[in-house]
């Protein structure tokens, strides 16, 4: 007899392993269930509405600029603006016409924000107007519910409150352009912003990433409509750094005052310590007007002008530093034992060298010339001489060491190197070999010689000091000083120094020295300088002949620069100035006085004593202070009216 089978089920080992990762996976899937509809319910019904987050880049407050002693010269104010998110709207075209009839918005201006728009992600807002009044801004809020997409903002905006004071050195922001962006390798995310402000000109723009901070994030959720519900979080901008700058805005404002009518530049240097105190190039305009956007009617006579309202002078011109350049060449020949400072040369007027003569300023001469009267009348016929025993090669040596035919390391764009020649320079550009000639001409600061007025506040500070001093701009930023070295040595002899500044101060102190005019008259801050002409076109020995015609005959772009250069005091020398009048024709006539009057500004921290100018000169200089405070409380007295 049989027995019976067994059909109870049973459970092997494979099936309970089996049935366990079942329970697993299930327990798993109930406890994430849990997490996501209990727990982490609102986030994530967010994130499955993600058409209702918007992710918002917060633009940092610009750092502002400060002068020496803490003035404001570039800020930052409120701007009542509105702005649109295109992704935001129901119709963007519509919406438009809404707020056209609500504040004045015309067609080019709408053109204008659609052509934005469609250039950028459609979650990126767009500047719509700004600079808005107070009651046209209340206006767009108080209609929001009907204009979706709209957002009303408060910004900042620059300014700049000494206008044309400042317009070269800080320079202005403006709007980022496509030109701006494809120089750029990796821009910042803010330049995606719409007429995002970034610095064009000076300091702005050299020191763009200083003072730009960066941006941060705003995450916000909205409506259907694109109305704001609710901030989600914010990580806040970092504000761009505050500098400060070494100028000095009272002295600024007179040197600029000073320059006016002419065009030229001025620099003033503290022969210590480098720092520029002013730097001023006439004429000038008013940056604000490029922050706000600048009309055709007042960018076209910027643009159009012969004196060239919109280049910075003082570090981009470059001219023929004309007698200027003197010291260096007496300097070389000095240093390379060619010359002694009491050896004499005689002028009769001019040099003759292959047939061709080379002329004096002075045209019947200077007579017997030693080393302090050569810079005391500036005779020419002593450079040509001494310019060609030495050679050009020694020449552009010494004026390297004084500074001259380089850029330094300051925070201005569209600097000039300005040019020291040698052999070398015209073999490569012209494929010519240097001539005599050549080095004749260069002995005078003419040829192939060019200087900014940067490069010669430079030089003079260097003569003074008998150190390589290097010229600063920035003081400090965000209240941390800038690092200084003190400047080496400039390996020039003590001796040969002294004499061509003794040969500098009879230029201004003499009876017969060329600037003797604009000298000071304070015993305790008396001046050392050198004039200079520079010639902007070639004389022909006809032209001679047949007798120069009168300046006022000559058309301006015709007529010679003229320059100055001087420190003072002369037994302990604080400041260095730099003068050039573009075709201002003397140097004693025009820039001396120029020079010599922001000088004495800078030695006495304002107004000069009347007793510190000449005494031929004091009725003038007494009646220009009596305008110029005049004028002053005429300004404050309007101020507090209005």
């Amino acid at each position: 007899m049989h027995g019976r089978k067994d059909h109870s089920p049973r459970i092997t080992r494979r099936g309970l392993m089996l049935l366990g990762i079942q329970f697993g996976v299930i327990g798993t899937l109930g406890w994430r269930m849990r997490q996501l509809q209990v727990e982490q319910s609102d986030q994530y019904r967010l994130l499955a509405e993600e058409n209702r987050i918007n992710i918002r880049l917060i633009a940092p407050e610009r750092g502002q600029i400060f002068d020496s002693r803490g003035v404001l010269v570039a800020r930052n104010q409120p701007n009542y603006r509105i702005v649109m998110v295109r992704e935001q709207a129901e119709n963007v075209e519509q919406v438009l016409d809404r707020l056209a009839r609500l504040i004045n918005l015309s067609d080019a201006d709408k053109r204008d924000v659609l052509e934005d728009m469609y250039k950028r992600s459609p979650f990126l807002p767009v500047t719509v107007k700004q600079h808005m009044s107070w009651e046209e801004f209340a206006l767009v809020a108080a209609n929001g519910p009907s204009l979706p997409g709209v957002i009303t903002d408060v910004g900042l905006n620059r300014n700049y409150p000494f206008n044309e004071t400042y317009a070269h050195l800080v320079g202005y922001v403006g709007p980022v352009s496509e030109r701006d962006l494809s120089r750029m390798e990796d821009p910042d995310p803010l330049f995606q912003i719409p007429r995002f402000p970034i610095g064009k000109t000076g300091v702005e723009r050299t020191l763009e990433n200083t003072l730009r901070g960066s941006a941060g994030i705003r995450r916000i959720e909205v409506n259907a409509t694109g109305r704001v519900m609710r901030e989600l979080g914010r990580d806040e901008a970092t504000p761009g750094k505050d500098v400060q700058l070494t100028v000095e805005t009272g002295l600024q404002e007179y040197a600029r005052k000073r320059l006016a009518g002419e065009s030229a530049a001025a620099v003033v240097m503290d022969v210590n310590t480098g720092d520029i105190k002013a730097m001023a190039s006439a004429p000038g305009f008013n940056p604000n007007s490029f922050v706000l956007g600048i009309s055709n009617a007042e960018w076209e006579p910027l643009r159009d002008s012969k004196y060239r309202p919109l280049s910075d002078k003082s570090v981009s011109g470059a001219y023929p530093p004309g007698s200027t350049f003197k010291m260096a060449v007496a300097l070389a020949a000095l240093e390379e034992g060619l010359l002694e400072p009491d050896e004499t040369i005689v002028c009769r007027g001019f040099i003759e060298l292959g047939g061709r003569r080379f002329h004096c300023w002075k045209r019947g001469g200077h007579g017997r010339v030693d080393l302090d009267k050569s810079l005391e009348q500036s005779c020419d016929v002593y450079y040509y001489e001494i310019a060609r025993r030495v050679g050009i090669e020694k020449i552009a040596a010494m004026a390297r060491r004084l500074g001259m035919g380089q850029e330094f390391d300051i925070p201005l764009s569209a600097m000039s190197s300005g040019l020291i020649p040698d052999k070398a320079y015209k073999l490569r550009l012209f494929g010519e070999k240097w001539k005599i000639g050549d080095t004749l001409n260069a002995g005078i600061g003419q040829g192939f010689v060019l200087a900014s007025p940067i490069q010669l506040a430079v030089m003079t500070a260097r003569l003074a000091t008998g150190r390589a001093v290097l010229p600063n701009l920035v003081y400090s930023l965000d209240g941390v000083p800038a690092r200084r070295t003190e400047a080496p040595d400039l390996g020039i002899s003590a001796s040969a120094l002294d004499y061509v500044r003794e040969g500098m101060y009879s230029v201004v102190n003499s009876e017969q020295g060329t600037a003797r005019k604009s000298r000071i008259a304070d015993r305790n801050n008396l001046m050392a300088g050198k004039t200079g002409t520079s010639q902007v076109r070639g004389i022909t020995m006809a032209q001679r002949e047949a007798g120069l015609p009168d300046k006022d005959e000559v058309p301006w772009e015709n007529r010679d620069h003229a320059l100055f250069v001087c420190y003072a005091p002369y037994d302990k020398p604080k400041y260095a100035v730099a003068v050039v009048v573009e075709h201002g024709d003397s140097g004693s006539g025009t820039a001396a006085p120029i020079a010599r009057d922001i000088m004495m500004r800078a030695l006495y921290d304002g107004e000069p004593p009347l007793a510190a100018y000449p005494p031929a000169e004091r009725n003038r200089i007494r009646a220009e202070q009596e305008r110029a405070r005049a004028a002053e409380l005429a300004t404050q007295q309007n101020g507090e009216g209005q």
